[in-house]
């Protein structure tokens, strides 16, 4: 039996996660996908290829089981849309591409609402909290923590030990060395190379990134 399953969020990702559940029932049947859900009616509705089914109050007002994926980029916005998600009939299971080398040998902690998409590498020992977003081709390597509500734009990379804090955002081809820590809310930009820490909240450009 497959699991209703609908996409909260209607934008891009949105869209890239439609993807990914259709490549995870491609390799094995599990779920059957709804449609969308998103407090802003879709600008292009035609492009989802599923119907718009309402908003938060509206999947609150679910009447039966549903699992749902928080396909929205920005950590804060995430948090507050799992924030406004309160029915005990909705669940979010982590959804990891296929591809992804998973065994249990590699000891791999994944939360719920983890969305891991095609072309991502974890190593050993890895732990990722809740609602956690590594977009395509992101690296973690051993023993780094991902917090809560992180989120890896394309290409990021995480070295050995490295711990990103809850909320914070690496943005696309990022990298953070190993054993470097990135406070919760912090940004760090768009190919910026992380040699050491990074405060709570701050953002970050550039190599090396300050």
């Amino acid at each position: 039996m497959t699991t209703p399953l609908a996409i909260f969020g209607t934008g891009g990702l949105g869209r890239e996660i439609r993807v990914l559940v259709e490549q995870l029932n491609a390799h094995a049947p599990r779920f059957d996908l709804i449609g969308y859900y998103d407090d802003r009616p879709p600008q292009h509705p035609a492009r989802l290829g599923l119907p718009y089914l309402g908003t938060a109050a509206d999947l609150n007002a679910t009447p039966a089981p549903l699992a749902v994926a928080v396909a929205v980029g920005n950590p804060a916005a995430r948090a507050a849309v799992v924030a406004r998600l309160t029915s005990g009939l909705l669940s979010f299971p982590a959804l990891c591409h296929p591809a992804v080398a998973a065994a249990g040998y590699q000891h791999l902690q994944i939360g719920p609402g983890c969305l891991i998409q095609q072309g991502c590498i974890l190593t050993t020992h890895v732990v990722l909290g809740r609602f956690v977003l590594l977009n395509l081709g992101c690296t973690v390597g051993h023993d780094a923590v991902l917090d809560d509500f992180a989120s890896l734009m394309p290409h990021a990379n995480v070295g050995g030990a490295a711990r990103i804090g809850t909320g914070a955002y690496l943005g696309t081809n990022a990298t953070v060395i190993q054993g470097i820590a990135v406070g919760a809310g912090a940004v760090v930009g768009a190919g910026a190379v992380v040699v050491r820490a990074v405060a709570p909240g701050a953002t970050v450009v550039g190599v090396p990134a300050r």
